[in-house]
């Protein structure tokens, strides 16, 4: 694991002093003679309680994922391009309601896709989704540089004042956006990066088809 006896000793006396470990002292197997103890360390009935119980966070936020990201990609699938602004409102009007850091940053994911796609055909020499599933291969740089690049769009396109309502709501999204980011581990990093790319492909697919 890269550390040294010493500072492992040092934690695994913290986790005993916790109630997560206990130690005992036993005699080396292999040396012939009484020979020198060593100390063993095993989990606590509370520690293998607290593993367990992890386990099943885990499995019940996997879930949850699953079920919210596949709702998300259903609506994008399901709704037509001439409908895209109703439903980027829509998903604004709800974003305050997350409480879930993973289920804000996902529906700010798709609201930032949705503006992205809005205003594609104003940014000029530029494919930006093109340019976003690059820079999403890159893990949480590509999930800090959605924003920026669907913000900057945004701007450049915006052309009347409910481009610039729009533009104001998501620039308000995108400061909790990136907070929530900074609490979630690689893992969901990871979930939301892969589900850029799977909504990207909706948007390509609906693309060729309308």
């Amino acid at each position: 694991l890269g550390v040294n006896r010493f500072s492992a000793y040092d934690m695994l006396k913290l986790l005993e002093e916790k109630g997560l470990a206990r130690s005992d002292y036993i005699l080396d197997s292999h040396s012939p003679g009484p020979g020198r103890s060593q100390v063993v360390f095993a989990p606590t009935p509370e520690a293998l309680a607290l593993l367990a119980n992890q386990a099943e966070d885990e499995r019940s936020l996997a879930e949850e994922w699953t079920a919210l990201k596949t709702r998300l990609l259903s609506r994008l699938s399901s709704t037509r391009e001439a409908a895209y602004r109703d439903l980027l409102q829509e998903i604004l009007s709800r974003l305050p309601e997350r409480r879930s850091p993973l289920a804000y940053c996902a529906e700010m994911i798709a609201a930032l896709l949705l503006n992205l796609n809005r205003v594609k055909s104003k940014v000029i020499g530029v494919n930006p989704f093109e340019a976003l599933e690059k820079l999403t291969a890159k893990g949480e740089v590509g999930l800090g540089a959605l924003a920026g690049l669907s913000l900057g769009s945004a701007l450049a396109g915006a052309t009347d004042r409910a481009d610039r309502s729009l533009v104001e709501a998501l620039y308000a999204g995108v400061q909790r956006y990136q907070d929530a980011l900074a609490t979630l581990n690689e893992e969901s990093k990871r979930r939301l990066s892969d589900f850029i790319r799977e909504a990207i492909r909706v948007f390509a697919r609906q693309g060729t088809t309308g």
